[in-house]
């Protein structure tokens, strides 16, 4: 685990915990209203101050169960359905608690990836190298390039000049099937025809982000692109890391030798 792994899943239990304080305030309000005013025995401001004083309460047990997950590296009865809740029903609620505090989204998201993933591992969601799936924005091509490698990857024609020969060696080698997505409709398409058990994507905060969210259940562990030219131009990302995600989410592997550099790098 990264220091920018560690630093992000703090911000994320932060922006949880302020979550929580911030229903457990309204809910307190909520609930001595009718008491403040005259005594009267209102029952709606009563139901949303407990409403609300339940949800905080579910922070906070999520909270105990991350924190546990994390420091001491075990899972937990309901930790897939805690990844499912944070995907569904927190994180829009933490983008507007980060936003009263001046943190920026971008900040949030990739709080939120590195949670996601560190659930998706703690869950035990591993997959034999046919059942996983390695996704790709079509960004990592590097933009003068006139190969098409959207309907398949292996048109590369392996130059060297963007990672996808990279990629696609690593995917050979490990029996593991490669797609290059232009969207989410094209990245939803695929899912649907490959049919994976986990899938490893890489990209942008917001596009993982909203992946992780369109493809629940379905487990993503994601990877951070990296852009030198600035968003969705030549973008880049390390193959190590790479490596060390589908070492951690593919079992049952049988490593193929890697091609010499010869072929690595197109000379066929």
């Amino acid at each position: 685990m990264n220091a920018g792994e560690r630093g992000g899943k703090r911000l994320f239990m932060a922006l949880l915990l302020a979550l929580g304080a911030v229903l457990a305030g309204v809910g307190a309000v909520l609930w001595l209203l009718p008491r403040w005013f005259a005594g009267a025995e209102a029952w709606l401001p009563t139901l949303l101050g407990a409403l609300f004083g339940g949800i905080a309460l579910l922070a906070w047990a999520g909270i105990a169960i991350l924190v546990f997950a994390f420091l001491f590296e075990r899972d937990l009865p309901g930790t897939r359905r805690l990844r499912g809740l944070l995907v569904k029903g927190v994180f829009p609620a933490l983008v507007a608690v980060a936003r009263l505090f001046g943190i920026p989204k971008r900040q949030v998201e990739r709080s939120y990836i590195a949670v996601n993933n560190q659930l998706v591992l703690r869950s035990g969601c591993k997959a034999p190298p046919e059942r996983v799936l390695i996704l790709l924005p079509h960004c990592l091509q590097v933009d003068t390039c006139s190969v098409r490698i959207t309907g398949d990857v292996h048109n590369c024609r392996g130059c060297g000049r963007c990672p996808i020969a990279g990629l696609v060696e690593i995917g050979d080698r490990r029996g593991i099937h490669l797609s290059v997505a232009t969207g989410g409709t094209i990245a939803r398409r695929i899912i649907v025809e490959q049919r994976p058990q986990v899938i490893l994507a890489v990209a942008c905060e917001r596009d993982l982000t909203s992946g992780i969210q369109d493809a629940h259940p379905l487990p993503v562990y994601g990877i951070l692109n990296r852009r030198p030219q600035g968003p969705c131009r030549n973008t880049e990302v390390d193959l190590s890391e790479v490596e060390r995600g589908l070492a951690l989410i593919s079992r049952g592997a049988v490593v193929r030798p890697a091609p010499s550099p010869a072929a690595v790098s197109g000379e066929r």
